[in-house]
C-alpha cells in the first residue's frame, strides 16, 4: 500500500497522543517510513510524503516527521535503528532543560531533562541532543522503555497541535548510544536539509486549506472569495516553486551548506501558509471552523506547527547571510 492509499483509508481525526502512536506504528509496519534521503536524487519525493501527511493530519505530521528524520539521522551517521522501533527527534535546547552524557563503555548514561519531545509517551525510542563532559552536543539514542526514563506530563498544554504530547522527560541514569562524533549532528550537511522538510509540512496543511476554498469557488463563484483564492494561488505557487527549487539544489549540491536555502525556503513557506490562513479564513467565515472537523482542525494546528519557525530571529538571520553576500545575490 502507498501512502496516498493508507491515508485516504484514515480519518483525519486523532484525539490523542495514543491514537497518534497506534497511526505512527501502522504506518512503520507498511513501510511508509522509508522515505529517500535528502540529497539521493529524490529529495522532492520526499518533501511530497512529507506535505502530503501534513494535509491529512498536522499532529500525526509532527511524529512523522521526527520519526523519519530520526531515520535519516541515524543513517548518515552510520548508525542503524533497530527494525520496527519508532522515533523522536528531539533537539529543543531551552536553557531550563538540558540532558548530559557520561560513557559507560561503549554506550552513555544520561541525566537531565529534555523538553518539547513530542510523542515521547508513544513511542518507543527518541534520538535527542544532549552534552558531554567536555561541553560539546553529542547525539544519543535511547529506548524509551527502561529504567531510568520518566516520562512526564509536565511542559504542554497546548489546544493546537495537543495530541503530539509534547511533553517533558527527564534521564536518571538511562542507557544511551551515541550517534556519530560530537558536532556531528549541527555540522552534517543533513541538518539544513531536514529544516526544509519542516517547511513541506507547513505546506501541505496550507494546501489542504486553501482546496477548501477552491471547492467553495467551484461551486459559487462569489468575487471576494474569487479575489482570496487568487492570492491564495499566489502564495501556494511561491511556496511549491520553493520547495521544488530547493529539492534540486540539495540533489545537485548535496555535501553543500544549505543553511542560505533553508533559511529562505523556511520563510517564503512561513509567509505563504500565513497568507493562506488568512486569505481561506476571512473568504469562508466561521462555517467551517464551527463544522468541518478537519479544517478546523488543521487551522487550529497549522499556528502552532509554524512556531517551530522563529520568527524575526530566524528572518535577522536571512538578513544577516544577505548583509555579508555579494550583491548578485538577487540576479534573475
Amino acid at each position: 500500500m502507498d501512502l496516498h492509499c493508507y491515508l485516504a483509508r484514515r480519518a483525519p481525526d486523532f484525539p490523542d497522543t495514543r491514537a497518534l502512536g497506534h497511526c505512527l506504528r501502522a504506518m512503520v509496519e507498511a513501510g511508509l517510513d522509508q522515505l529517500p534521503l535528502p540529497g539521493s536524487g529524490r529529495t522532492l519525493e520526499r518533501f511530497q510524503h512529507l506535505a502530503d501527511v501534513g494535509a491529512h493530519d498536522l499532529g500525526l505530521c509532527k511524529l512523522y516527521e521526527g520519526h523519519t528524520d530520526a531515520l535519516a539521522i541515524i543513517e548518515q551517521l552510520g548508525g542503524s535503528p533497530t527494525p520496527g522501533s519508532t522515533w523522536g527527534m528531539w533537539a529543543a535546547e531551552p536553557p531550563n532543560a538540558r540532558v548530559t552524557v557520561w560513557p559507560s563503555g561503549h554506550m552513555v548514561t544520561l541525566h537531565g531533562r529534555k523538553a518539547w519531545c513530542s510523542g515521547a509517551a508513544v513511542l518507543s525510542h527518541g534520538l535527542l541532543t544532549a552534552w558531554d563532559d567536555q561541553g560539546e552536543q553529542q547525539l544519543v539514542a535511547v529506548a524509551l522503555d527502561q529504567p531510568g526514563v520518566s516520562i512526564t506530563d509536565q511542559g504542554w498544554q497546548a489546544v493546537g497541535m495537543a495530541a503530539t504530547g509534547s511533553v517533558e522527560v527527564v534521564f536518571d541514569g538511562a542507557e544511551g548510544q551515541a550517534i556519530g562524533n560530537p558536532g556531528d549532528y549541527l555540522g552534517r550537511p543533513g541538518f539544513w536539509q531536514g529544516g526544509i522538510g519542516i517547511a513541506a509540512c507547513w505546506y501541505g496543511a496550507a494546501r489542504q486549506l486553501g482546496e477548501a476554498l477552491r471547492a467553495q469557488c467551484a461551486q459559487r463563484a462569489e468575487p471576494h472569495a474569487l479575489a482570496h483564492l487568487g492570492a491564495v494561488d499566489t502564495a501556494l505557487q511561491a511556496a511549491a516553486a520553493m520547495l521544488r527549487f530547493s529539492a534540486l539544489h540539495i540533489d545537485a549540491h548535496p555535501q553543500d551548506n544549505a543553511e542560505l536555502l533553508a533559511r529562505r525556503a523556511r520563510a517564503v513557506v512561513e509567509q505563504s501558509a500565513e497568507q493562506v490562513l488568512r486569505n481561506v479564513g476571512r473568504a469562508l467565515g466561521a462555517g467551517p471552523f464551527c463544522k468541518d472537523r478537519h479544517f478546523a482542525r488543521l487551522s487550529a494546528d497549522l499556528p502552532v506547527f509554524l512556531r517551530q519557525s522563529h520568527a524575526e530571529r530566524d528572518l535577522a538571520a536571512l538578513g544577516q547571510w544577505l548583509a555579508d553576500s555579494p550583491s548578485e545575490a538577487w540576479t534573475l
